[in-house]
């Protein structure tokens, strides 16, 4: 057979996926006679492309979902994508301003129909591009959040909510994004990392009927004209006499009331607050407690409308208002002057643009009542949060959760299904078609002459959010009239196969930043419809970041194009680089050197794999050589498997690859082959083969949920395989016996071949020579199955045992047993002798010393498990024990 000398993923990776989905393998279907394993995609964005969060959230799904099928189960990974309101509307409202189409020239028909066209054409791409990753997603289910069955759901589950009192209309402060046009949610605005430097101006205020004047500071100028009151705090002793009178807002001398109200803080600017009711939602509530007007100056536009009183300031941006409005205020005398502080300034995450809080008619979910089993069961880890160190963040929101404001001042999206039949304020019905809807109508209103033109459905549409919470459900259609009850608002069992199989799903990967926007969402409804959690593990990523620990990010510029690395280094590579990087929910510090070390980890295997084919076959069994290194090589592989699975347990998944990558370059590249390869130009026996393809596969499957394409390369080269016996549906190896005794005997083994390496190279010895070698040891038994191994790797001619020290010689220790190389007379120079001891037992001096610390620290000895103890006095051992050797040897030198 001819390999090629280096490995080429381009060759091999569109070949291997192609085959995977030609054979079905990702596609799960229901089997009562195997355990489901189910997985939903966070769904990214129909607008988006793969980004290097992406690349690690999917890899880590795809890891768990391949390792699930090789196990027996019933793997299925469902994919979609969100129909992302915000961010697709803007997107085609951009391409139509590059025709010469302005959104508001369109009817809304006719800007969904290019909206569609625009989804049609772009909106399948990052699903394409993770493909390349090699996710084996069950594409025949692959979602959209605004498919015709999903859309029925959405629909289905607003009216059930407003029919059973969690949703409701009302005139309420909200987040307005002056930019998208759109309110958005408060988990939707977003702050920087640290505080900002913003400017508090502080301005004076005439008191009506007197020469007094209060000066109040803001950092807001420009909503001076919205003034409602100014406030102090009741305990204010310096505006104690002012209270109850009048101040008169600049240039328009409205008169205001000065009141005491207990939010105003005495140490924050002058202790005197403007009170902006329609601006600011603190002054919001000031406003509801105290009757004041409210009086709104700025549009949704974010510019000054009417309101303001000023012609000058009407339809002046916001900001351009705020600087003119301070030069003007200068002029007139009013301002005084203005300090720096730090402040939080929200802005919107999807336009950036610096949120306006504005009073506004809108749709709300009420969440206090809804949350609280989604609240507990976290808590008590019946949905367990993955690393449990969010369960604090989780329980800090929803003990403040606060209502949810789901309605959005756009056209693509879920369209509100209320129908508005009058000019009353409660003179609409919900309902989820326009037929229902006038049935309701005629019955609510008393006026069965109602038609179909007399109803206006209301023009806003759902927050995203409020349809992917439905994800797990939905994409099994879990809100299909056949198992939907719309008496009782529940999923009723037993009524659709999929759903009763697949859910709850098992696992869920995302971010930590979407734990309340989606995951805290999910499980609330999942409770709400079915009664039951939707996922029983959730695991959360860190953020991936550059080495300045800076977010990667397209505007920043470093971020690589993750396509640019598949295709330079191999998805296998792109893969492990990610994961080497990426410890269990911390953030990822992205740096490529560790995806060139997956490139040469892929290397590493191949020529493994080149090297045992190139072998010729036959002759007698090698020795016992042999029948040790396979003995052994049997003995590690259990007990690396048995780490890798514990590391999957707790859902360390950077755990189980490094593990997985030292099993596979050190214990079998390094070692294993160096053991049993057949002097040149010789065969190696047929057992030591067969049983070395049988290892060479046992690896290359604990590997394929990491590396699935060289995986399967190689696993269909290793033999001849039947018809869809590949590995990705091949099964995964199961725990056998570990020979520990052994284990740690071959440590020492490898440690005594590296020292002998190290020391012929550090004093100029040829490889070629062979040595002499003495073992001092209090267990010499340990070392008779490693005898011929020894020699064959480190060239010994000679291997005895002695009971004393052997003059003339070169040595070392490891652990307490010491080795002796005789070297020809004058051949060593007992004071670089005495120097090379001295500082190895400086160091391990220094190495019991930290030993130590560890195991006089109360807390450590008590609150660590029983095993990490174990290990730690195991250590102390060994260093006093070759403490003592080495003081021997130095004394013997003296």
């Amino acid at each position: 057979m001819s390999l090629s000398t280096k490995y080429n993923p381009n060759e091999i990776e569109d070949k291997w996926y192609a085959h995977w989905m030609d054979k079905g393998y990702f596609h799960g279907k229901v089997n009562p006679q195997k355990e489901p394993y189910s997985i939903v995609i966070p769904p990214p964005n129909v607008t988006g492309v793969l980004h290097m969060g992406h690349m690690l959230n999917n890899t880590i799904q795809d890891v768990l979902i391949r390792k699930a099928r090789m196990e027996g189960k019933e793997a299925c990974w469902v994919p979609g994508t969100d129909h992302a309101s915000i961010a697709t509307e803007a997107k085609v409202v951009k391409m139509l301003r590059e025709k010469g189409i302005k959104k508001s020239d369109l009817s809304r028909e006719e800007f969904l129909t290019h909206a569609w066209e625009w989804k049609e054409k772009y909106g399948g791409i990052i699903l394409e591009q993770l493909k390349k990753l090699g996710a084996s997603c069950d594409w025949d289910r692959t979602a959209f959040t605004m498919d015709e069955g999903y859309h029925k759901a959405v629909l289905r589950v607003f009216v059930d909510l407003y029919n059973k009192g969690y949703i409701y209309r009302d005139l309420r402060m909200v987040n307005w994004d002056v930019e998208a046009q759109t309110t958005v949610s408060n988990e939707e605005v977003i702050y920087a990392d640290q505080d900002e430097v913003s400017k508090l101006y502080k301005f004076q205020y005439s008191i009506k009927d007197s020469d007094e004047k209060v000066i109040i500071a803001t950092q807001r100028p420009e909503t001076i004209l919205g003034d409602a009151a100014i406030a102090v705090n009741p305990k204010d002793e310096r505006y104690q006499h002012l209270i109850g009178k009048t101040a008169l807002v600049p240039f328009v001398n409205r008169e205001i009331p000065i009141i005491a109200d207990d939010y105003v803080e005495i140490e924050f600017g002058t202790g005197c607050l403007k009170v902006t009711p329609a601006h600011d939602p603190n002054d919001y509530e000031i406003g509801l407690r105290h009757n004041l007007e409210v009086i709104d100056t700025i549009g949704f536009d974010g510019n000054l409308n009417e309101n303001c009183g000023v012609p000058k300031y009407m339809g002046m941006e916001r900001f351009k208002a705020r600087k003119v409005m301070v030069k003007d205020l200068e002029e007139a005398g009013y301002y005084i002057g203005f300090e720096e502080f730090t402040t939080r300034i929200g802005r919107s995450e999807r336009t950036n643009t610096v949120i306006e809080p504005k009073l506004s008619l809108q749709w709300f979910i009420k969440m206090k009542e809804i949350s609280r089993t989604a609240h507990e069961v976290v808590m008590n880890d019946e949905v367990e949060i993955l690393p449990s160190k969010f369960k604090n963040t989780y329980n800090h929101w929803m003990e403040n959760v606060r209502d949810w404001c789901i309605s959005r001042q756009l056209w693509w999206g879920q369209q509100i299904p209320a129908y508005f039949y009058g000019e009353g304020e409660n003179d609409f019905v919900v309902a989820e078609s326009a037929d229902e809807a006038l049935a309701l109508a005629k019955e609510k209103s008393g006026n069965a002459q109602l038609t179909a033109s007399d109803l206006k459905q209301d023009e806003d549409v759902l927050d995203t959010w409020a349809s992917s919470w439905l994800f797990p459900m939905a994409v099994f259609n879990g809100f299909d009239d056949s198992c939907f009850d719309r008496e009782t608002g529940k999923i009723i069992k037993g009524k659709n196969a999929e759903l009763d199989y697949f859910y709850p799903t098992t696992t869920l990967v995302t971010a930590p930043e979407i734990l309340f926007f989606w995951v805290a969402r999910m499980i609330i409804a999942g409770y709400e419809y079915t009664g039951e959690k939707p996922f029983k593990h959730v695991y959360l990523t860190g953020i991936v970041r550059d080495k300045q620990r800076r977010k990667m990010s397209k505007s920043l510029g470093n971020s690589p194009d993750p396509l640019d690395l598949i295709k330079e280094l191999g998805a296998d590579a792109v893969r492990t680089g990610m994961l080497f990087s990426s410890p269990a929910g911390n953030d990822l510090l992205y740096d490529e050197k560790l995806v060139e070390q997956g490139r040469k980890f892929a290397n590493k295997i191949w020529n493994a794999f080149r090297l045992v084919k190139g072998w010729e076959v036959g002759g007698s069994s090698n020795g016992q050589e042999n029948q040790t290194a396979v003995r052994w090589f049997d003995s590690r592989f259990n007990a690396a498997l048995a780490e890798i699975e514990d590391h999957f347990s707790k859902f360390r998944i950077s755990d189980a690859l490094m593990t997985t990558y030292k099993l596979i370059w050190t214990d079998f590249c390094s070692w294993y082959l160096e053991m049993i390869k057949p002097p040149f130009g010789e065969p190696i026996d047929r057992p030591t083969y067969e049983v070395t393809l049988n290892f060479f596969e046992k690896i290359m499957k604990v590997l394929h949920p990491f590396m699935p394409f060289i995986t399967e390369e190689i696993w269909s080269e290793l033999r001849e395989r039947a018809e869809g016996q590949d590995i990705i549906v091949s099964t995964w190896p199961i725990i056998g016996g570990a020979d520990e005794a052994l284990n740690k005997q071959s440590e020492i083994v490898f440690d005594l071949v590296s020292n002998l390496r190290n020391l012929r190279l550090s004093k100029g010895i040829s490889p070629n020579k062979a040595l002499d070698l003495a073992i001092k040891s209090g267990n010499p038994e340990a070392y008779e199955p490693f005898i011929n191994i020894i020699k064959k790797l480190a060239n010994i001619d000679q291997l005895t045992y002695t009971d004393e020290k052997v003059s003339g010689t070169l040595g070392f220790v490891i652990k307490s047993d010491e080795f002796f190389i005789p070297m020809e007379e004058g051949a060593i120079d007992i004071e670089v002798e005495k120097t090379e001891i001295l500082k190895e037992l400086e160091y391990t001096k220094g190495f019991l010393n930290s030993v130590m610390k560890k195991l006089s620290n109360e807390r450590f000895v008590a609150g660590a498990p029983e095993q990490v103890v174990a290990i730690e006095k195991a250590k102390q051992a060994d260093a006093e024990g070759k403490i003592k050797v080495l003081e021997e040897k130095l004394a013997g030198l003296s």
